[in-house]
């Protein structure tokens, strides 16, 4: 037994550096100049303060030993000092001036929000991103596209496990980026670890911040903060272009609106409509109905055999379009083309045994005019 422990133990001590090397203990220095000006001031203060934690603990330490009783010392007898008392005056305030100047400075470059080249509004959602390009009529949703195996562990996780979205936030690079970031429904947190930004997306509020990333890469973060069921499932993705590749990604973004108008005004069959419901489903319903439409109870309603998946098709439509007050249910109406609106209310109605028969997309048009 004694030898099993001790094998343990050794194993324990081979294995623990391996285990530990892909740990991120410290700040990362980023992609831009303000990241760097943060992690140089996190470095400064962190140094500021081990020196003054080798220099108070050494002269605790020392004077433990060297002063103590069994060596035959004896405490000195005094009310005051006034040199003492200037001493740790003077001391701390020369300590916290030396932090609060180059803090002072990476917070003004940090505020400093002029001149920006380009505003994106950011606002989020339960449980996505939604990004605006206030002067180029470029309006889209960012949503987890992490497979649902991996998630439930029945497959091997892949490198950016939970960091995976259909659609980035694109910006050039060289260019300052002004973010506009507010929330749809609850607070929210904006966080790319490597551009140094993290702000709070609150509700009926807007916060700003700002990039300017220098090189073309792709950055990853997260919401930082704690806003519901899927809170961690809610990735940001931005990509930096270089100014050619960004005009190009301008005129994708043209084309794919041309294209997302004219499927809205052809007809679709209901096998187009249900298999493009079920993409849709998947994407934006899955996570509150689950996969069969079981739902979760007390949360969230099942939609299999529901009343409302079967008979009231224009109820089931404007509850998808405007949400339900005073539930999670949120409006769809902005989120989703008119098309994709049909598409998923027709699959509602017709899978997990409903037979609430198809919507068309003239219907969902109709219903966005009132």
């Amino acid at each position: 037994m004694r030898c099993n422990r001790r094998a343990l133990l050794y194993a324990g001590f081979f294995y623990a550096p391996l285990a530990s090397a892909d740990w991120q203990l410290n700040l990362i220095e980023g992609a831009t100049e303000i990241s760097r000006s943060v992690y140089s001031l996190h470095m400064v203060i962190f140094y500021i303060c081990v020196a003054i934690a080798v220099v108070v603990f050494g002269v605790m330490f020392w004077s433990i030993f060297w002063h103590r009783k069994s060596r035959g010392a004896k405490a000195a007898h005094f009310h005051e000092s006034t040199w003492i008392e200037i001493l740790w005056t003077i001391i701390p305030v020369a300590i916290l001036v030396s932090m609060a100047v180059p803090a002072s400075t990476t917070l003004i470059q940090m505020y400093d929000k002029n001149n920006a080249e380009l505003d994106i509004q950011i606002t989020g959602y339960q449980w996505k991103w939604r990004y605006q390009y206030l002067d180029q009529d470029i309006d889209f949703f960012s949503n987890l596209t992490t497979p649902a195996d991996q998630i439930s562990n029945e497959a091997i996780k892949g490198d950016n496990y939970l960091l995976e979205v259909d659609r980035p936030m694109v910006i050039p690079a060289g260019k300052k980026v002004r973010f506009l970031i507010t929330s749809n429904d609850v607070i929210h947190s904006w966080w790319v670890p490597a551009l140094a930004v993290k702000k709070d997306a609150v509700p009926g509020f807007i916060n700003e911040a700002w990039t300017l990333v220098d090189q073309p890469g792709i950055y990853r973060g997260q919401c930082a903060e704690l806003c519901g069921k899927d809170h961690g499932f809610m990735p940001i993705v931005v990509e930096v272009k270089s100014a050619e590749d960004y005009q190009l990604w301008l005129q994708q973004q043209g084309a794919l609106k041309l294209a997302q108008q004219q499927s809205a005004e052809r007809d679709w069959s209901v096998e187009e409509l249900m298999s493009r419901g079920e993409e849709v489903y998947k994407q934006s319903c899955l996570a509150c109905h689950q996969a069969e439409g079981q739902g979760i109870p007390n949360v969230f309603p099942a939609l299999a055999g529901s009343p409302l998946m079967n008979e009231t098709v224009d109820e089931h439509i404007d509850v998808v379009l405007n949400g339900r007050s005073g539930t999670a249910m949120q409006a769809f109406a902005e989120q989703l083309s008119a098309s994709d609106l049909a598409a998923v209310i027709t699959y509602e109605r017709g899978a997990w045994g409903n037979q609430g028969g198809a919507v068309s997309v003239q219907q969902i048009k109709e219903m966005l005019k009132e």
